[in-house]
């Protein structure tokens, strides 16, 4: 039905990575922003530590 690629987002395309450094445990990692320097970025392992949970949404 719709084309999205026709609509000018970027779904399926790749997208630009940025390293960074864990503000937990140190490792370098890569994020799909740029990080900023005045707030912590956290790793796939460290992230979930650091998300609120959500409350049921139904």
């Amino acid at each position: 039905m719709f084309n999205d690629r026709s609509r000018g987002n970027n779904f399926g395309a790749p997208r630009e990575m940025h390293k960074a450094t864990c503000s937990d445990c140190g490792v370098e990692t890569e994020v799909p922003f740029k990080p900023d320097p005045e707030r912590p970025v956290y790793c796939r392992e460290c992230l979930p530590n650091h998300r609120t949970p959500r409350e049921n949404r139904y």
